[in-house]
This record gives C-alpha cells, sequence and structure tokens, in this order.
C-alpha cells in the first residue's frame, strides 16, 4: 500500500542560511548534521526542509512536523518573537520538541528544580537583577572565588563571563542582559572538558567528551573548542539517565551536559531540549547510515505514525 511522504521542517536562524550577510562562523555544523539527517529520514518516508523559523508559523500546516534544531539566535534577545512563533505553529502542526518543554527549557532557573528531584546538579545561584554586589553575595554563599555568569535564557556561551574575585568587574555589554545564573568554575573544564549524552526518543545514542582550546574554558567549536567520541562508563550513563528519568515526559531529543566535579561525580550543567548541536559526526556510521541519525528519524517517525 503507497504510504504518502512526510514533510519534516528544521528550523533555522537567519544567519545560517545561504543568503544571510552575516552567516554564524560554526555553519559547518549545520551542514554536517543535515547531511546525515536528510538520508536517513528519507529512509523513513520523510523529507527535511531547511526554513527561518521566523517565518515558520505562515508554512507549518506544509509540513507534518518541525523541529527548532537551530535556532541558534532565539536567545539573543529575540525570545518573545520565537515562543510568540512556536505557539502558533503547534496549533498548525506537530512541534518537537512540544512548547511546554521549549517554554520550560528556555529558563535555565530549571537547574534548581531537576535538584530538588533529585537529580545531580552544578550548585547554582539565580539573580533576577546583576549587580557587583549581588554577584559578590552569591560567590560568598558559594564560597567560589570563580564564577562563570550566564544568562537564564542563553546558549552558545552568549553574553557568558568568567569572574575571578578582586579583578576588574565586567562591563555591563560583557554581562547577561537581564537575570542570570551565578556557578562556581569546575577546574575539570580546563582539564578535562564537558562531556555531552545525547538521547533520541528517551534511548541512548552516542556520547562525546568536548575540550576548551588552551587558556580558555569555552568549548563550542566557534571559539576553538575540539571534540572526541566518548564510550561513557556503566554508572556514567546511569548518572546521565537519572537525569531524564526525573522528568514526567520523555522528550524526542536531549541533550545532557555534565562537568566532572571533585568528587569524580558527573554534575549536570545544562539539559538541552530545543536547539542542541547534536554532534552526530562522533555517532557510528556516515550520512544516512548515521546511528544518531536513524534513531532520531525512528523516533519521530514513531510519534508522527500515532
Amino acid at each position: 500500500m503507497f504510504k504518502p511522504r512526510k514533510k519534516v521542517a528544521i528550523l533555522v536562524s537567519g544567519n545560517l542560511l545561504p543568503d544571510s550577510p552575516d552567516r554564524r562562523e560554526d555553519i559547518f555544523e549545520l551542514d554536517e548534521e543535515i547531511g546525515k539527517l536528510i538520508p536517513a529520514f528519507a529512509d523513513l518516508g520523510m523529507d527535511i526542509s531547511l526554513v527561518n523559523w521566523r517565518d515558520a508559523a505562515d508554512r507549518a500546516h506544509e509540513y507534518a512536523a518541525m523541529l527548532p534544531l537551530f535556532v541558534w539566535d532565539y536567545f539573543e534577545q529575540n525570545e518573545e518573537a520565537f515562543f510568540q512563533a512556536m505557539a502558533k505553529i503547534c496549533q498548525k502542526t506537530n512541534l518537537y520538541n512540544p512548547f511546554d518543554v521549549l517554554k520550560w527549557n528556555a529558563n535555565k532557573s530549571y537547574l534548581e528544580e531537576l535538584e530538588n528531584q533529585g537529580a545531580a546538579t552544578i550548585p547554582t545561584i539565580a539573580l533576577d537583577k546583576l549587580s557587583e554586589a549581588r554577584i559578590i553575595h552569591a560567590m560568598d554563599k558559594l564560597a567560589a572565588d570563580k564564577v562563570v555568569i550566564k544568562p537564564v535564557i542563553g546558549g552558545g556561551a552568549w553574553r557568558q563571563v568568567l569572574y575571578e574575585r578582586g579583578t576588574p568587574f565586567p562591563s555591563q555589554d560583557e554581562l547577561p542582559p537581564e537575570g542570570a545564573l551565578i556557578q562556581p568554575f569546575i577546574n575539570s573544564v580546563s582539564t578535562e572538558g564537558e562531556y555531552s549524552f545525547l538521547y533520541f526518543g528517551g534511548s541512548f545514542s552516542h556520547a562525546l567528551n568536548k575540550r576548551p582550546k588552551d587558556g580558555d574554558y569555552r568549548v563550542q567549536s566557534i571559539y576553538g573548542g575540539l571534540e572526541k567520541a566518548y564510550t561513557p562508563t556503566n554508572q556514567e550513563r546511569a548518572q546521565a539517565r537519572a537525569v531524564l528519568d526525573v522528568l514526567d515526559f520523555t522528550p524526542l531529543y536531549a541533550r545532557v551536559d555534565f562537568l566532572r566535579g571533585n568528587d569524580r561525580r558527573l554534575l549536570l550543567i545544562e539539559l538541552e531540549l530545543i536547539e542542541p548541536y547534536l554532534y552526530l559526526p562522533y555517532a557510528e556510521g556516515e550520512g544516512g547510515d548515521n546511528k544518531g541519525a536513524q534513531k532520531l528519524a525512528k523516533a519521530l517517525a514513531k510519534k508522527l505514525a500515532r
């Protein structure tokens, strides 16, 4: 019996489109990922298109599903317009991850909620307003002389600052524009890097280790960070699984990011459910044979078949 093919939109920011005058330096990550997703999805009867998230609400009726995997500018003070667009999309088609999940995950104060539910997280203090006195007070409470100051809504180290007690205080233009999270600087980020665990449909796919370049602490490729595939131990797999187990939903896709604490436990830095780069080059297989792309395609196909 003939089954019609389904159209799936991968939502992107304008600066990742070919005709953008200010294309991002890390656009190669989009090319790498899409080159694996397109054939893997096609094998299951789904055809992928790239759609600017700002145009997506008007085109949502054309697609069986929309995935905001590359909306890498939504947090640059565009979140109001972004969530207005996502709210319209989910009235017309399937949005994955769902709107309520995206909305919850955008505000990184979810870390406190996950900690209260038993997840091992990096110690975090949320501030609704920033000042030198407030940050020093947070450092005192954390017993930390060096902290990372992150936007409550942010990503990719945007408007993120490393601050050490006794050094000149960062300028307003460097700091997060509004609320912020204050986290102690964990030395292992420099010596060991971060770990990312990828899950599709609730099932583990692959993991990797991300290290900053010498003299930096940011692990993103745009800052010179390097990645390599990583095979986690059973204990580490269990620690990552424990984070997802506290959720009352199963995300279509999830990236669980950790640093190793002084006690050698993995501590959650972020749970990425909106626009995580999926690091498919570190899953087994090339092109449409990539195991990570296949797992995501199968998880989506299963949802769309219901």
